[in-house]
């Protein structure tokens, strides 16, 4: 479609992306920061400063590591962590040897964990101790990896943490026999700058980013240095992130979208001011002790904030831009104003459309003219269009529903080790996304549903055929459906349709199935009902989820 967005691009934005030192590897954007400002924080974890120059050097230690354990470019490491000092020295020292970086969420559990270590064929995983039990569990199953290396949250804590922990982040060290500790890497590992490796920005992987979808089980999206490159330097701009900054991170790096801000800091020269997980307090602390200036939330934190009865106590007017993401409670303008009165003047904007096939960020809103409800507008360099879902040829006019599909400079080279889906979502340079949307005459996208049927549970994007291929791994468990039930707090929670096979009838309650969901997938996978049936509705072998949904909406409105 025609760019009539571009009428209401921000004056004082560029319109095009400018890279500050050049069309090369982000890590090479580290290592020209360390040169340059080799004392200045690259990164303040609760009060623990890890400079430029320490990140850069440890980074390269981890880099040898893995080349000393035989890993080359293109091999995949693993990150099984939260977000912590040690999550960004891997991924940056994975990406200096040529390695991949596979992001693995800190929620799964041992189906969802062996599976993924599996298809990306991973050589090594970097873990956190307290995960050891799960890792243990199905490490005989996971026959590519070489090595397993620990840590705990505690190795680049301070002694006297300025903001509030997490419980869980106060958990002593464990000596985990069998793999390597992350310290002692940094301790015996040279650090001296890892062998260069060429990079090919436009065809070389950087990073598999797995995201779920009609064919059950995640597919690795495989990302170039190019894209990894070009997504985070867009959210600088749009952001106004520069070597002044101080970015405070809560969203979690494994997800795409905390990913950018990984990244984007290091760009920049800034200063990352880390967080492990979301905690209203901390963000108040890290806003007032660091004079944050820059932060990427979702609008129930933001909520959360305002809402909390110490918040008054701290000084926010450090914030000069806050960027949100819509789950749960949506960004209105009652939101968004109190927000600016709350801190003092700092704008609240929808973090907009994106997806893991694109390096996210595919929108987003312009200051001076705001339409809630909306995603906002085509980003840096995008084109979209929005065309029929029975007919991907036909492209659909302003105001018409139909597909979104876009392409531009982030997208995938398509799923590893899986052409047919490949074939299906990426047609020439078109990321066909199976979401439902609109443009307005401004440009401006709305998106009105998942065609996919993805399931939304406080935020995280649940896939029907995911949970239904996790759920059929229990022994009693013949074929099930699942389907998403309203939720008050948590937006949408699940609810499965069961075929029990034939000797577990009768023998084998909900409540049984959900406990044992409970310890083999991720919470926000786990089915909140579960009703058993002798067969589900199919035409053919396609079974028909719709009229599932229709009937839970038939008993809602009795």
């Amino acid at each position: 479609m025609e760019k009539i967005w571009m009428k209401h691009w921000p004056e004082d934005m560029p319109k095009e992306v400018v890279f500050s030192e050049g069309r090369i590897p982000v890590f090479e954007y580290l290592r020209i920061h360390a040169r340059r400002t080799p004392d200045k924080p690259a990164i303040i974890n609760y009060g623990r400063e890890i400079s430029y120059r320490e990140l850069d050097e440890s980074s390269d230690k981890f880099a040898n590591y893995l080349l000393d354990l035989g890993l080359r470019k293109g091999d995949r490491v693993g990150l099984f962590l939260g977000n912590s000092p040690q999550y960004i020295i891997a991924h940056f020292g994975i990406q200096k040897m040529g390695g991949i970086v596979c992001p693995c969420s800190p929620l799964f559990k041992e189906m969802e964990l062996k599976y993924e270590v599996n298809n990306a064929e991973m050589k090594c995983l970097v873990t956190l101790d307290i995960f050891m039990p799960i890792v243990g569990n199905v490490l005989p199953e996971m026959p590519t990896l070489l090595s397993v290396v620990t840590t705990n949250f505690n190795d680049y804590l301070p002694a006297e943490p300025t903001l509030k922990l997490v419980d869980y982040m106060k958990i002593p060290k464990q000596k985990v026999e069998g793999t390597r500790d992350f310290v002692e890497i940094m301790a015996t590992q040279s650090s001296t700058p890892a062998p260069q490796v060429e990079i090919d920005m436009d065809n070389d992987i950087a990073l598999f980013e797995y995201t779920g979808g009609t064919s059950g089980l995640p597919k690795g999206a495989m990302l170039t240095h190019f894209a990894h490159l070009y997504k985070p330097t867009v959210a600088t701009i749009i952001m106004g992130i520069n070597g002044e900054s101080r970015v405070l991170t809560t969203m979690p790096f494994f997800n795409i979208a905390g990913m950018l801000f990984l990244v984007g800091p290091v760009l920049k020269g800034a200063t990352n001011v880390l967080l492990t997980q979301f905690d209203p307090l901390a963000v108040l602390q890290a806003i007032d002790t660091y004079k944050v200036t820059e932060w990427y939330s979702a609008v129930p934190m933001n909520v959360s904030i305002m809402g909390h009865p110490e918040a008054s106590k701290y000084d926010l007017s450090s914030l000069k831009f806050n960027l949100t993401t819509s789950f749960v409670i949506s960004l209105d303008e009652k939101i968004s104003k109190q927000w600016e009165e709350f801190t003092g003047g700092c704008p609240l904007l929808e973090g907009a459309y994106g997806l893991s096939e694109t390096h996210t960020l595919d929108t987003f809103c312009p200051r001076q003219k705001i339409k809630y409800g909306s995603m906002g507008i085509p980003s840096f360099d995008e084109e979209f269009k929005i065309t029929d879902f029975n007919d991907k040829t036909r492209e659909l006019p302003i105001g018409e529903e139909g597909e979104i599909v876009l392409r531009n400079p982030g997208c995938m080279k398509g799923y590893w080790k899986n052409p047919e889906k490949t074939a299906e979502t990426l047609i020439d340079g078109w990321i066909y996304t199976g979401d439902v949307g609109k443009f307005d005459e401004d440009g401006y996208l709305y998106w009105l549903g998942r065609y996919k049927e993805m399931i939304k549970v406080s935020g995280f994007s649940v896939f029907p055929e995911e949970v239904e291929a996790l759920i059929n791994q229990h022994p009693a468990v013949l074929e099930n459906a699942v389907i998403p039930v309203p939720d008050a707090k948590k937006g949408e929670v699940i609810k499965t349709f069961i075929i029990l096979k034939p000797e577990f009838e009768g023998k084998v309650t909900g409540e049984e199935i959900i406990d044992w969901a409970k310890n083999s997938m991720s919470s926000h996978k786990v089915p909140a009902y579960v009703e058993f049936r002798k067969e589900l509705p199919k035409q053919g072998v396609k079974l028909l989820r719709r009229i599932l949904r229709e009937e839970e909406e038939g008993k809602r409105k009795k």
